[in-house]
């Protein structure tokens, strides 16, 4: 009888396998059909250790086991907003190149980790079970491996004091060891604007040189003309997805109107989702045969990248649109739409994928150099820092809450790239607290935008030049700093973000929050609480602070000197404003 199965209700049902001590309080299990698998626990570079199983052309179940102790939540890429305990009955996930990572991150209620590991291979499919051992009073993750001729390796990172700081190892290891990131070019780093809540797929030439001239003056530094500026991009489906050439009617002189925008001072991309095919596609009667399956978008297939004739079709697709029209990146959209292929027998798609997207990148930048190429959660994972510099959250419409939460996910893994907010969208004609909150949910990525820049109010118009500014300013806190959001269960409410003496606070629950006025020449408090006030608990020995109060707007409420003595005090800032604290002395 196999030992290895994922048809049993729990866990402690599937046939018994001997555990041994592996690390801190974790045990593990390796089980495999037929050959006994041979296995090393090694110590690598940053103080990991290296599980490395040999087990050539066997599937391999690897089970590990950890006492419950004082457990709080229990992380992983694909975690969405299930990031406290499930039964291990419960709890599932297929990952694979462009679907998540296999990784995870068990912590308890001082947010310190318990468990900490990551696949270092991360290109192969694989299956995981996880959760509470109800049986056994332990949480357990298991996790399915394919055959392979090569061993199969996973990080393990030491107990650490926050999952935070446990991922920021996993992201040395993959940054020194990972094939290199794909440049990142300054454009990738500046404030975006993005047409697709703003108009959906009611796009034309003219509407997009309107925004895209108001947007320069706001503060973005790059647009994107997302779906719609395609032949047959109309309606909310993609049953004419596949030929990707411009709709004359609304986009006459494509090339003509990308060089406009371009002198303007944006930076110009699109988007395409180049292996969908709909039936309405031109070119849909060749292409049918490589696309059997259905995606999980409405009205199109999706080709199937095993095929060298489908890898070969997206790399000049995607070629001739940045050669033809002078663009200087894709969003490129429903990668992991293929993964419905996958344990179909026929192959490995993250193989399929790994070499599509590497014959796609080595093209593209042959053409030009500065590339920008957009991903999108959850195909952003360390696998994919060679093929992606932009590392988009996934939809979240009018969301600040998801988009802080998964903008926070997104980075903690994230190796090469810059994190992107997904676009942001809020009621223009509502109050102004209404775009600094969609403004400031995004604060610690890249923000991207989408509303119509010319339904603006005055101050709404204004709170977007604020905060934009405000984040440049702050950017080598926001991107390159220390981040410490603090338990994932706890959804990120209180952000600290760190570099050269300066802090960020993003304070999103009403709570006491610890400063150190001594130690940082300026703290910022950024108000995203419903209160007009931030409460500040001194644990330093104190210091003499000008006090810069500002509005959701950025318009001026109070300047003052206050002296912050070790203890409690209540700073007046208000709701979706933010106070800067500056050491005089």
């Amino acid at each position: 009888m196999s030992t290895l199965s994922s048809e049993a209700v729990t866990t402690a049902e599937l046939a018994p396998a001997p555990f041994v001590p592996l690390l801190d309080t974790v045990e593990m299990a390796v089980v495999a059909d037929g050959a006994e698998p041979a296995w090393t626990l090694s110590e690598v570079p940053g103080g990991l250790r290296m599980l490395q199983i040999e087990a050539p052309d066997t599937a391999v179940e690897v089970r590990l086991s950890v006492p419950l102790g004082d457990t709080a939540g229990y992380w992983h890429p694909k975690a969405n907003w299930s990031r406290t305990l499930v039964a291990d009955w419960e709890g599932r996930s297929k990952v694979g190149l462009i679907d998540g990572l296999a990784a995870g991150c068990l912590y308890d209620y001082t947010g310190a980790t318990l468990l900490t590991f990551a696949a270092a291979d991360p290109v192969p499919d694989v299956a995981l079970r996880f959760g509470v051992s109800e049986e056994n009073d332990t949480h357990v993750v298991h996790l399915q491996l394919p055959p392979s001729a090569a061993p199969h390796r996973f990080l393990f990172v030491p107990r650490s004091p926050s999952v935070a700081s446990a991922m920021s190892v996993l992201r040395d290891w993959y940054t020194t060891e990972m094939p290199a990131p794909l440049p990142v070019p300054e454009a990738a780093r500046l404030p975006l604007y993005c047409t697709w809540y703003a108009f959906n797929q009611q796009i034309d030439a003219a509407q997009v040189e309107r925004q895209a001239a108001l947007a320069v003056d706001m503060g973005f530094g790059t647009l994107i003309v997302d779906d719609g500026w395609q032949r047959f991009g109309t309606g909310r489906g993609y049953a004419g997805a596949g030929d990707w050439t411009p709709d004359t009617d609304t986009f006459p002189d494509f090339a003509g109107h990308v060089a406009r925008v371009r002198r303007s001072g944006l930076r110009y991309m699109i988007w395409v989702a180049p292996l969908l095919l709909g039936p309405q596609a031109e070119c849909h009667e060749t292409w049918a045969p490589f696309a059997p399956a259905d995606s999980g978008v409405p009205g199109a297939h999706v080709l199937d990248p095993r095929h060298p004739e489908v890898r070969t079709h997206v790399v000049r697709t995607c070629l001739r649109l940045v050669r033809d029209y002078g663009l200087d990146g894709l969003k490129v959209d429903f990668l992991n739409e293929a993964m419905v292929y996958a344990g179909d027998g026929r192959g490995d798609v993250g193989q399929a994928l790994l070499l599509l997207l590497t014959e796609l990148r080595d093209a593209l930048l042959t053409e030009r150099t500065d590339l920008l190429l957009e991903l999108r959660q959850p195909y952003v994972g360390p696998g994919m820092a060679a093929f992606g510099n932009m590392l988009r959250s996934f939809d979240c419409p009018a969301d600040s809450t998801a988009n802080r939460v998964r903008t926070i996910d997104t980075s903690l893994l994230a190796v090469g790239g810059v994190v992107h907010s997904d676009p942001l969208m809020w009621d223009t004609s509502g109050p102004v607290e209404a775009a600094a909150r969609q403004l400031i949910g995004a604060l610690h990525a890249v923000p991207q935008v989408s509303v119509r820049l010319d339904a603006l109010s005055a101050e709404q118009a204004d709170a977007v030049r604020f905060w934009l500014g405000q984040w440049r300013r702050l950017r080598p806190q926001l991107l390159d700093g220390t981040v410490e959001p603090g338990r994932p269960d706890g959804l990120y409410t209180l952000v600290r973000s760190e570099s050269d003496g300066v802090i960020v606070l993003s304070v999103h629950d009403e709570r006491a929050v610890s400063v150190l006025p001594a130690t940082h020449r300026e703290t910022v408090l950024v108000n995203a609480t419903a209160a007009n006030r931030v409460v500040v608990d001194v644990q330093d020995t104190g210091a003499q602070v000008e006090v810069d109060v500002r509005g959701p707007d950025g318009r001026i409420i109070e300047r003052t000197q206050m002296s912050l003595v070790p203890g409690l005090h209540s700073i007046p800032v208000p709701t979706m404003g933010l106070a800067l604290l500056t050491k005089t002395s």
